[in-house]
């Protein structure tokens, strides 16, 4: 797909206002479409449809049939294309950065973005934000007005205590009463069984779901060459070591990590897709559209 500068995580991250990061990436993830093999994906914005049987006449758009003489109806809330709700991790193990964009903020403008496409297709986006508990949580709404409520409560996160994904999940599979797409952003540091098991609720409520595991390149390499204090950023537990000692065995254990993670959703039927905070953000935009794509 063809780059654009606002598909950056660190210009994007400069900005202040997350509605305008949102549209910026959005735009340019678009006009990226029309020069890359994903060329064709639903992207229009109508909130029309054609007019068919069962129709009320009453909802017909005439002053679009003056312009067109085809029949068309406004499309209501109730019609929407695809039912969506993003769970934002915002525990303080999401707020470890190496370089200028930290997994929190690059979670942000990633959920930030995809509901921004998601309403402006015509969708409806929900969201969960949660730690050890759900700090908030919004019902699944189309109405563009929604968005700002949506991007104001992403706007005024603050990194939480430990976290529980597990009993989040299935909180969250109990409050969502209509069946739609599940999008989870989180660094994934807690039991992965246990993750998998609160996964696994939603499926069997019906829902599909995306996993995008967002990870600091650092957390997958270990690239440090001095003697090196680690502190973990929710126990605070400590630990002094030459990083080269224990690289490779660390980099074999996280591998191992996500690699259990991720056969463990394949086999539940659940999208996996692990992304570094110094990835574009088109890369999950894709594979938002890809789902889409194949739940319609």
């Amino acid at each position: 797909m063809a780059k654009t500068r606002y598909l950056s995580p660190e210009i994007i991250s400069r900005l202040d206002n997350l509605s305008l990061k949102a549209r910026l990436v959005v735009e340019g993830f678009i006009v990226g479409l029309h020069k890359s093999p994903y060329h064709g994906f639903s992207v229009e914005f109508s909130e029309h449809r054609s007019y068919g049987p069962g129709d009320e006449i009453r909802h017909i758009d005439w002053k679009l049939w003056g312009k067109t003489e085809r029949y068309y109806v406004k499309q209501f809330e109730e019609e929407t294309n695809l039912r969506s709700h993003l769970l934002v991790d915002q525990s303080r193990s999401m707020d470890f950065k190496s370089g200028s964009v930290s997994k929190l903020t690059y979670a942000q403008m990633l959920a930030a973005s995809l509901a921004y496409l998601m309403i402006k297709q015509q969708d409806a986006a929900g969201l969960t934000l949660f730690d050890s508990e759900v700090r908030s949580y919004i019902p699944s709404r189309s109405k563009t007005s929604h968005l700002n409520v949506l991007l104001s409560q992403m706007d005024h996160i603050n990194p939480g205590p430990e976290t529980h994904i597990s009993p989040i999940l299935h909180k969250t599979a109990e409050a969502i009463r209509k069946r739609g797409l599940i999008i989870l952003i989180s660094d994934l540091f807690d039991d992965p069984d246990e993750i998998v098991s609160g996964l696994k609720h939603f499926r069997h409520k019906g829902h599909e779901v995306i996993v995008f595991h967002i990870l600091d390149k650092q957390e997958l390499t270990l690239d440090f060459t001095d003697r090196t204090l680690f502190r973990d950023m929710e126990t605070k537990e400590e630990i002094i070591t030459e990083p080269w000692h224990i690289q490779k065995d660390y980099q074999l254990s996280l591998q191992a990590f996500c690699d259990h993670i991720r056969n463990r959703c394949r086999r539940n039927h659940i999208d996996y897709v692990r992304l570094t905070t110094d990835q574009h953000l088109d890369l999950a935009l894709v594979e938002y559209l890809i789902k889409r794509k194949r739940m319609r």
